[in-house]
């Protein structure tokens, strides 16, 4: 027997860790979130592209070791009180402000030919925040990491840079899908997970999925619709994570189609991934059926990697 592709949970954890870095890669500075502190640091932007309505927006800090932690987003100019697209394009120095729900962060500098740096200060200490999030049940007080002596602070930045509100936590919670943290308030704001989406995969036969198994869906881009395409393919009633194989693996109805003209028509999505893994496609099928080999995905395998015998 063939044995399991290595490399596929491996894949899943590599794009988990780098899709979730996109969006809360720092989170280093803070103590006691109710009290008046300012944390400051740097911040660069520039326009996202020509005749866009949307700035990219990176703000950078340095812990007390000395390294560097950044935290970047993409910003609809609306978003950015006392900045507009004019005065990036026409430059000079600027002074604005993201206000969110979660805090206040106040950025002066310049901008030249559409690129933009300056400092930034951070005011925390939004306690109707803080106290409205722990009537839900997100304590952002609540330190869960030893090695991270400001981590409210750190939260309370990530939830005005990501804008984590009040009304995400009761949409989120108005799912029903069981006890969730504060850090799923960050992964929900970052891949654009609402109760709608939750909703959708827990009627599509996923009633169990957490937030881990929900940010897969939306980095593989697994809904609803793919939910129905894989049934209407003949896999009915398959685990989430068989989905998440035939996303990463590019199974389309018409691959399938392909090599089940040839034959192969019992097949598994293990058996499925394995062939799209080896490449092995119609004209191959047609190649190895010619020269005896037996119409088997094991067999296929084989002769793909050249050993074995053919018959």
């Amino acid at each position: 027997m063939i044995r399991r592709n290595p490399s596929m949970s491996k894949n899943v954890r590599t794009w988990m860790r780098f899709a979730l870095s996109l969006g809360f890669m720092v989170l280093v500075v803070g103590s006691n979130a109710t009290a008046q502190d300012v944390i400051t640091g740097d911040w660069t932007a520039s326009v996202a592209h020509e005749n866009s309505d949307k700035i990219n927006l990176n703000f950078e800090r340095r812990t007390v070791k000395g390294s560097k932690n950044q935290m970047g987003q993409t910003y609809d100019f609306a978003d950015l009180q006392g900045l507009s697209r004019e005065q990036i394009l026409s430059g000079g120095p600027v002074k604005f402000s993201l206000v969110r729900e979660a805090g206040r962060i106040d950025c002066e500098g310049s901008f030249q030919n559409g690129k933009g740096s300056g400092t930034f200060r951070f005011f925390t200490g939004n306690e109707a925040f803080v106290s409205a999030m722990k009537s839900r049940g997100f304590d952002f007080e609540e330190n869960s990491n030893a090695n991270d002596e400001r981590h409210s602070e750190n939260r309370l930045f990530a939830a005005t840079t990501l804008n984590v509100t009040t009304a995400l936590a009761d949409d989120l919670l108005s799912a029903g899908f069981g006890k969730l943290q504060v850090d799923d308030l960050f992964k929900a704001a970052i891949f654009k997970i609402d109760s709608k989406f939750m909703r959708e995969m827990k009627a599509s036969g996923f009633p169990n999925l957490g937030m881990e198994d929900l940010v897969k869906a939306r980095i593989f881009k697994i809904d609803a619709d793919f939910v129905s395409q894989i049934t209407q393919m003949g896999f009915d009633k398959e685990s989430f994570e068989s989905l998440v194989k035939m996303r990463i693996f590019k199974v389309t109805p018409e691959f399938l189609t392909e090599v089940r003209n040839e034959g192969l028509t019992n097949l598994s999505v293990e058996d499925v991934v394995k062939l799209r893994i080896f490449k092995i496609d119609s004209e191959f099928i047609r190649q190895a059926k010619a020269e005896g080999v037996p119409l088997e995905v094991e067999r296929l395998v084989q002769k793909r990697i050249g050993v074995g015998r053919n018959n």
